[in-house]
């Protein structure tokens, strides 16, 4: 086995695992939208780019995709608002929408996208996260249609996801020493 970056506390999803759950989650979305001319994928930068990838690499069903971009965090921590940063580039009046997010950490962004997307008239709008963080006090307000997978509240990098713009491109999902973000 390849040894851990000292930065990380331990694997929590193997590159396996997350390739298989990509593939679940593609059939469930292909026999929820059969029969729908095609699908409109929106995927947040960054975080999601790599999920978005394979989910498109993995989906039968026709879809175009294009990208959004908010700000929720700073280089390290969370500050607690949401702006958007970019838009899409075409509206999405009449289409089905999948929003696809890399972590439902707070939910505070997928609310705010969900609330700002579903002002533009789409046909249907889903929610596709890769994580969901397991918090007792807190329930999402908003509904997570396609779930990858349940995690521990913990700082996670990996597949996507970064803390302070490192260890995006791991193919697996890791937690982050807390010393490393605590500093």
């Amino acid at each position: 086995m390849t040894e851990l970056n000292p930065d990380l506390q331990r694997i929590l999803i193997s590159t396996d695992e997350i390739q298989a759950r990509v593939k679940e989650l593609c059939e469930q979305i292909d026999r929820d939208y059969q029969g729908v001319r095609r699908i409109y994928l929106i995927g947040i930068l960054k975080g999601a780019f790599i999920f978005l990838a394979d989910l498109c690499r993995n989906l039968k069903t026709t879809h175009v995709v294009d990208f959004m971009a908010v700000s929720s965090y700073g280089k390290s921590t969370a500050t607690g608002a949401v702006r958007l940063i970019m838009d899409l580039r075409e509206p999405i009046d009449g289409e089905h929408v999948i929003i696809v997010e890399d972590i439902a950490d707070s939910g505070q962004t997928l609310g705010y996208l969900y609330h700002v997307l579903q002002q533009r008239n789409p046909a249907s709008l889903r929610t596709c996260v890769l994580l969901q963080k397991q918090r007792q006090q807190k329930t999402l307000d908003i509904p997570v249609d396609y779930l990858g997978f349940m995690i521990p509240d913990a700082w996670v990098v990996g597949y996507g996801l970064d803390y302070a713009d490192l260890h995006r491109t791991l193919p697996f999902i890791a937690e982050l020493k807390p010393e490393v973000y605590s500093k």
